[in-house]
């Protein structure tokens, strides 16, 4: 398997790094264990169990904070979930339930032999290193979940070591996007305009309507952003390389206090975990996230901002 960082400077690192766990992350939106769980936790329906896991790490916060969060949700979706799921189970008990859902998904999608393997308790740790020494001031969904205890089971405390680098990253682009002026909907109508995303499944699935969002695209090509036809134009683009720049380069001190030797070794133990999450087919055509897979050569499922 070639290095995973080879030829990349530090600069690159993060960028390659993300769409290595964010499949794997990711397995705890997707994958059926996460609404077994959830429902077993006394959830109803997806939009719960996906807030009050999600959210849990901050304890029983409110919709207004929710909200600000994930950002990129019209608060009418998140308060038909919060603060409700508080009433049918603890911020603990939910974080309980992930575990349960990450420990089978991974146990399903990976197999016991690997998931028992030396090398994910290495990946492990190696992780779990990087998500220590990140910056997590102003970062809330972050420092939430570092605060979380060390799981004991090596390939939990690799998901939650990798959740937490992926919210870490996550509010580091929210930082950019507010300080460039890019609202919640004009995030998600770039993401769209630029491919990344189904444009009407991130507008169903946060609750927007059309009206909010063709007013969004109208704003966008009165900036010069999008053409007629809603795609980028080269002023778009531009606006678009520079906020995936930005959110680079505030998600790479993990890397930089990880170093290179072991942030490459760190991607050679995930890469087959990220590859055979990618061809199992869990995440959704048009699915949210927008990993494209086109900087390490893959092709994660059938197409993962701060997301689903």
């Amino acid at each position: 398997m070639a290095d995973v960082l080879s030829g990349a400077t530090p600069r690159e690192w993060p960028r390659l790094m993300w769409e290595l766990y964010e499949p794997v992350h990711d397995i705890v939106y997707f994958a059926p264990q996460a609404r077994q769980a959830a429902d077993k936790a006394g959830m109803r329906g997806f939009w719960m169990g996906y807030f009050g896991m999600r959210a849990a790490p901050l304890g029983p916060v409110g919709p207004a904070v929710v909200t600000s969060c994930f950002y990129v949700f019209h608060p009418d979706r998140v308060a038909r979930a919060v603060p409700d799921a508080w009433r049918y189970a603890s911020p603990c008990d939910l974080l309980a339930a992930r575990e349960r859902a990450v420990d089978g998904a991974m146990r399903q999608l990976f197999g016991d032999q690997v998931v028992t393997d030396p090398q994910i308790a290495e990946a492990a740790d190696l992780a779990w290193q990087a998500a220590m020494a990140a910056d997590t001031a102003g970062r809330v969904l972050g420092a939430a979940n570092q605060a979380i205890e060390r799981p004991a089971q090596p390939h939990i405390r690799l998901w939650q070591a990798l959740t937490t680098l992926r919210e870490h990253r996550g509010d580091g682009h929210i930082a950019v996007l507010v300080g460039r002026g890019i609202g919640p909907l004009a995030a998600l109508v770039l993401k769209a305009a630029a491919g990344e995303s189904d444009g009407t499944a991130l507008r169903e699935g946060r609750k927007w309507d059309l009206g909010a969002w063709q007013t969004t695209e109208a704003e966008l090509r009165a900036r010069g952003q999008l053409d007629a036809h809603g795609r980028l134009t080269a002023a778009g683009a531009a606006e678009h390389v520079r906020i995936e720049d930005e959110t680079d380069a505030a998600a790479a001190r993990p890397w930089q206090a990880l170093g290179k030797d072991a942030t490459e070794r760190l991607g050679e133990l995930l890469r087959p975990l990220a590859d055979q999450v990618a061809g199992s087919g869990l995440l959704p055509a048009g699915n949210p996230v927008g990993l494209t897979g086109t900087r390490l050569g893959g092709t994660p499922g059938a197409a993962p901002d701060r997301l689903p």
